[in-house]
């Protein structure tokens, strides 16, 4: 019975043995006539075969992020719709890989987006510069020379697939650049202290208005208050509440300004009686349109951070036949 079972036990080995050699040697016969590679596909179609699809993905994902212009090309990124697809197959050795074509095919199907910036006056594109820094040197020296249309000039960042002819600073200044009107100074007969040059008056008139606070909040910048960001004194009062806050008509009247006014960004003007204005500016959403009559408490847009504005809050201005008065002396 022992002799029957070591004979058996010697069979089984010498199986096992013959079996493992069998399968090394088949392993070698892959190994020497096939060799692992990947086959690739864009949207469908077979385009060839990679190596290493990881070095071959790293290319791509390179030229998507930068393209192939350098620094100074103004490429932003380049939009490429259908990117491969990999899947690992044993093929023959003979097979040749052709990585650099299918990264042409890629390259062809690529839309490449330039990044540059745009000076504007009011809504019309005047110049276009490379690099930020020489569009905000253009903004700072109009206003060193205090151009007239400073308060309308803006930066707005562009992408585009055709890259635009770029400006000299200098000569974007000359071209943009509007001498100031000689100023009439009319004489007003007031007991409180007027500053005609800006068309803002301090004294206390009576208005025969009736008012509401249009929003709740803090003052962060009181009125004829002077900052490096304007061009002339501060002719209104501002009230920092967060992004989206209902802003309210202080008094009823009918909208005769509603949208975008530059430096004050998205703007309402509502006119009252007895030549009575009120201005709401920086608004980040506008709710009512020129020509309606609101009531006084309607909401008529909500609190932003557009135009010439560090944050969020609400530019409120009363102005009585064009003049400026001082919104702390009627209302907060």
């Amino acid at each position: 019975m022992i002799k029957q079972i070591l004979v058996f036990a010697r069979k089984s080995i010498k199986l096992t043995i013959l079996v493992a050699v069998s399968i090394f040697l088949i392993i070698c016969a892959v190994a020497l006539f096939f060799k692992p590679i990947y086959s690739v596909s864009i949207n469908g179609v077979a385009v060839g075969y990679s190596k290493d699809k990881s070095k071959l993905q790293s290319r791509i994902n390179k030229y998507i992020e930068t393209g192939e212009g350098g620094e100074d090309s103004n490429i932003a990124f380049v939009q490429v719709d259908n990117l491969p697809e990999y899947k690992l197959c044993l093929l023959k050795r003979n097979i040749v890989t052709n990585d650099d074509e299918i990264f042409d095919i890629i390259k062809q199907s690529g839309v490449v987006y330039y990044k540059y910036y745009a000076i504007l006056e009011g809504e019309e594109q005047k110049a276009f510069v490379s690099e930020f820094s020489q569009a905000e040197e253009i903004v700072t020296k109009l206003k060193e020379k205090n151009s007239d249309n400073i308060s309308n000039i803006s930066i707005q960042e562009m992408y585009d697939t055709e890259l635009k002819e770029f400006a000299e600073v200098d000569a974007t200044v000359a071209s943009l650049y509007k001498e100031k009107p000689k100023e009439v100074k009319k004489k007003v007969v007031t007991t409180g202290k007027v500053n005609t040059s800006t068309n803002i008056s301090y004294q206390k008139v009576p208005l025969n208005v009736n008012l509401i606070r249009p929003v709740s909040g803090i003052i962060t910048s009181r009125f004829g208050s002077a900052s490096s960001r304007r061009v002339s004194r501060h002719t209104g009062l501002d009230i920092g509440a967060s992004t989206g806050t209902p802003i309210k008509a202080a008094a009823s009247g009918r909208v005769t300004f509603s949208g975008d006014k530059g430096s004050y960004g998205l703007m309402v003007v509502l006119q009252h009686e007895n030549g009575v204005e009120t201005y709401y500016g920086h608004c980040s959403k506008l709710y009512v349109n020129v020509g309606e009559y609101v009531n006084q408490g309607d909401v008529i847009a909500a609190v932003g951070n557009t135009g010439n504005s560090t944050g969020p809050h609400l530019h409120l201005e009363i102005r009585v036949n064009g003049v400026a008065y001082n919104p702390q002396n009627y209302l907060y």
